[in-house]
């Protein structure tokens, strides 16, 4: 992809400055402190996690913009907020807010069911989920300046975070043994730009931060998805909740987060992570993905 535009190129600047490390979902200014003193390098604002939104039902929106407000006056870590799939009026609040990214997120309700918020019109960064690499390119054309690959929000099961990061991997390393001619079939099977595709081939990687989310509620589940390649990882619920309902008392929240950070950054040492693991021993009961219907699963919307 040639990168025509600096905009975009900023953008994608910030994501990188994310690598290596744990955002984590929050719903207050306390659980925010918490995060921060963890070692956590971003939050992402919401009113509820995706266990409680799984568990609860009703329509999921926007954050309340006072809460959003709150948390971004307790704490120096860049601040992200989610938007409803397709919804720009919510997007365009979140930007005169100043948060620092906007998560298009399937987590919340659509708004929209045909088309996504085209990014390319703001000036904050987008990060977007996908679950192979044709939902990943249609997100960066749309100007999406991260990627995160989507396990099954509100579950604490990392089955499907790990499927879709395999995927990508796999979808990418089959691009770079194709010829020429075969990119162009690629890029339509693919419903994406053949310049993008072609650059994809090329690099051998996505042309914006791969991090990974869903499901990953241990410092074994993070460490995990580090070696798979994931370049950060989102934590929601795993830190929080005791299980789709209850938060944890905030001491056992900054004891997992802690644990997740450390795991994440010596994702590749085992007897750290062992570590970890022992430090961090009451991860949320969680849910199953093998026992919910297709049309229960999160990551199916705004393919």
């Amino acid at each position: 992809m040639t990168d025509t535009a600096p905009s975009l190129r900023l953008k994608t600047g910030l994501a990188e400055m994310l690598k290596n490390g744990v955002i984590m979902d929050v719903c207050t200014p306390e659980q925010a402190e918490v995060a921060e003193r963890a070692g956590a390098i971003a939050v992402m604002a919401l009113e509820r996690v995706p266990a409680q939104i799984r568990a609860e039902g009703g329509v999921a929106r926007m954050a309340n913009p006072k809460l959003i407000k709150s948390i971004m006056a307790v704490t120096s870590l860049p601040v992200m907020a989610k938007a409803r799939i397709g919804h720009f009026a919510e997007a365009q609040v979140l930007q005169a807010l100043g948060v620092d990214f906007i998560d298009e997120s399937e987590v919340l309700t659509m708004a929209d069911e045909v088309n996504h918020i085209d990014k390319h019109e703001f000036t904050t960064p987008f990060v977007c989920g996908a679950r192979d690499l044709g939902e990943a390119l249609r997100r960066i054309t749309e100007g999406a300046a991260m990627i995160r690959t989507k396990g099954e929000a509100g579950t604490g099961d990392v089955v499907h975070a790990v499927k879709h990061m395999r995927a990508m991997s796999s979808d990418i390393r089959r691009l770079t043994s194709m010829r020429k001619d075969e990119l162009y079939v690629a890029a339509k099977e693919l419903q994406v730009p053949y310049e993008l595709v072609a650059w994809v081939a090329r690099e051998g990687r996505l042309p914006v931060p791969n991090f990974s989310a869903g499901g990953i509620a241990t410092p074994a589940d993070a460490a995990l998805m580090r070696q798979l390649g994931a370049e950060t990882v989102f934590v929601g619920s795993g830190i929080f909740m005791d299980d789709g309902r209850h938060y944890a008392p905030l001491d056992v929240a900054e004891r997992r987060a802690r644990a997740i950070v450390r795991a994440c950054t010596h994702y590749d040492d085992p007897l750290i992570v062992a570590e970890c693991s022992e430090e961090s021993d009451s991860a949320m009961k969680g849910l199953a993905v093998a026992v919910l219907e297709e049309r229960e699963l999160l990551q199916n919307r705004g393919v």
